[in-house]
């Protein structure tokens, strides 16, 4: 799986991209522990941070697969 990091995101997790084998389908929250264990640094963002599968946000149900491209998106304000 290949993982993308934006903004504040980016800088906790010192890298703007990175791989993330899976050995199956993951939820949204096993991918979050997946991604905590690599990242210890995302927890106190993971409250507040999108996932997005394949340029589409996800919620809770979507399953992610090892060919997947997933971004980690922080909250973004507009003016």
């Amino acid at each position: 799986m290949h993982i993308l990091f934006f903004a504040q995101l980016k800088d906790v997790a010192r890298c703007d991209r990175t791989e993330l084998p899976l050995a199956g389908p993951v939820e949204a929250n096993a991918l979050w522990e997946l991604l905590l264990e690599k990242f210890p640094g995302l927890a106190g963002h993971r409250a507040s941070a999108r996932l997005a599968r394949n340029g589409e946000y996800a919620d809770a149900k979507t399953i992610f697969a090892d060919t997947d491209e997933v971004a980690l998106i922080p909250p973004v304000s507009g003016g």
